[in-house]
C-alpha cells in the first residue's frame, strides 16, 4: 500500500470517480493511514469544495464509507468529519440538482437511522444547514430548505390494503413506465413493499436464520479481498501507466498482476451479485415474516381483548356474588328451634 503524503493524498481525491469500487478501494487506503484523519478530512473537505455538485456528491460517498466502516477500528474519522460535516453539505448541496439533493438528504437519514452520530448531533447539523441556507442566496436557501424541513403528511384519504399492497406487475409495469432517473429512485424497500402476500409466499423460520448467519461471511464484509483489491498497483486501472513500459520483461510482468487482478476481481463481482441476489430473497422473507407476526399480533391482541372482557364479566358475577352473601343470615347465629327443651340423651347413657 503506497506511503502517505499529502500531495499523494490530493492525487488520489483527483483519481476518484462514482464506481463503488473506486469510493471503496481509497476508503480502504485512508483507513489504513487513520493516523492522518485529520489532514485526510481537511484535505477531503478542500477538494469537495472545489469540486463540481455531481463530484461532491461523490466526496460525500467517500466520507460516508469511510465514517462507517472505520467504526471497529476506532472514532478518529467519525470525530475529524464531524467537525467539518456542516460545511462540506452545505457546499454539497449549493447549486446541486434535485436528484443529487435527495442523495445528500439520505444519507443524513441513514446516519440518524443507524446511529453512526447522536440525534443531538444530527438535529445540531441540520439546523446548522438551514441557517447556512438561510445566509445565502433565496435560491440556495429555498433548495436546502424543501430537503431538510420534513414535509407534512398528505391529506389524501388513505388507500385500502388492496392498493397499498399492488400486485409486482402492476409495479414493475410502472417502473418501466417512468424515467430513467425516476426508476433509479425506487429503492429495494418500496419494491418490496409493494409485493402482496402471495407473492412474497410463506417464510421458513429455520431457513430465515440460516439466511440471516450467512451475511456474516457475505462478499462485503469479506475484508482481506478488499484490502488486497486495495493493493493492486495503479497500473493496472490506469492506462497512462504504459508509457512507461520499455522492454518485454517489465510488460510481460504487469500483464500477468492485471490478468491476476482482473480474475480476482470477476470473482469478487460475481461473489457481490450473488450476495446483492442473496439479500433481495432475504428482503422478502423478512417482509413476509413481518407480515405474518402483524397478523398473528392482530389476533394475539384480539384475543387479549376478549378475554379481558370475559375477566371483566367474572368480576362483576364475583362482586355481586360477594354482596349477595353479605347479605345472607349466618345460620350459626339463628335460634335454636329446640329451645327451653332438655337436650336429648346420647346413646352411652342409655345404657349406664
Amino acid at each position: 500500500m503506497s506511503s502517505f503524503s499529502e500531495n499523494n493524498l490530493s492525487k488520489k481525491f483527483n483519481e476518484l470517480n462514482g464506481t463503488q469500487q473506486s469510493i471503496q478501494t481509497l476508503s480502504l487506503w485512508l483507513i489504513h493511514h487513520r493516523k492522518h484523519s485529520k489532514t485526510i478530512v481537511l484535505v477531503w473537505l478542500k477538494e469537495l469544495k472545489k469540486a463540481t455538485p455531481p463530484r461532491k456528491l461523490i466526496y460525500v460517498y467517500l466520507a460516508n464509507d469511510v465514517i462507517q466502516n472505520s467504526k471497529k477500528k476506532g472514532n478518529e474519522f467519525n470525530k475529524d468529519f464531524g467537525t467539518h460535516l456542516a460545511e462540506a453539505f452545505a457546499s454539497a448541496y449549493k447549486d446541486a440538482g434535485e436528484k443529487q439533493r435527495g442523495s445528500l438528504d439520505r444519507i443524513l437519514n441513514i446516519w440518524e437511522d443507524r446511529g453512526v452520530y447522536t440525534k443531538d448531533f444530527m438535529k445540531n447539523l441540520r439546523q446548522e444547514l438551514g441557517q447556512r441556507a438561510s445566509a445565502g442566496n433565496t435560491q440556495t436557501s429555498v433548495s436546502i430548505a424543501d430537503v431538510l424541513t420534513p414535509k407534512p403528511p398528505s391529506q389524501s384519504p388513505a388507500k385500502r390494503p388492496s392498493q397499498q399492497n399492488q400486485s409486482i406487475s402492476e409495479f414493475l409495469a410502472k417502473k418501466r413506465k417512468i424515467g430513467k432517473d425516476d426508476a433509479d429512485q425506487v429503492t429495494l424497500k418500496q419494491e418490496i413493499n409493494g409485493l402482496t402476500t402471495e407473492e412474497l409466499g410463506h417464510y421458513d423460520t429455520e431457513a430465515l436464520i440460516k439466511r440471516l448467519s450467512s451475511l456474516e461471511s457475505s462478499a462485503s464484509c469479506d475484508a482481506a479481498i478488499r484490502e488486497k483489491i486495495a493493493k493492486l498497483p495503479p497500473e493496472v486501472s490506469d492506462i497512462s501507466q504504459l508509457a512507461k513500459l520499455h522492454d518485454k520483461e517489465s510488460a510481460r510482468r504487469l500483464s500477468d498482476i492485471v490478468d491476476s487482478a482482473c480474475s480476482m476481481l470477476t470473482d469478487y463481482n460475481k461473489r457481490l451479485s450473488t450476495e446483492m441476489e442473496e439479500r433481495r430473497n432475504l428482503a422478502k422473507m423478512l417482509r413476509a415474516f413481518v407480515l405474518a407476526q402483524s397478523e398473528q399480533l392482530h389476533h394475539a391482541e384480539k384475543r387479549l381483548q376478549e378475554y379481558k372482557n370475559k375477566l371483566a364479566k367474572v368480576n362483576v358475577v364475583r362482586h355481586e356474588l360477594k354482596s349477595h352473601i353479605q347479605n345472607l343470615p349466618d345460620i350459626a347465629r339463628l335460634p335454636d328451634p329446640m329451645g327451653g327443651l332438655a337436650p336429648l340423651p346420647q346413646v352411652n347413657d342409655l345404657f349406664n
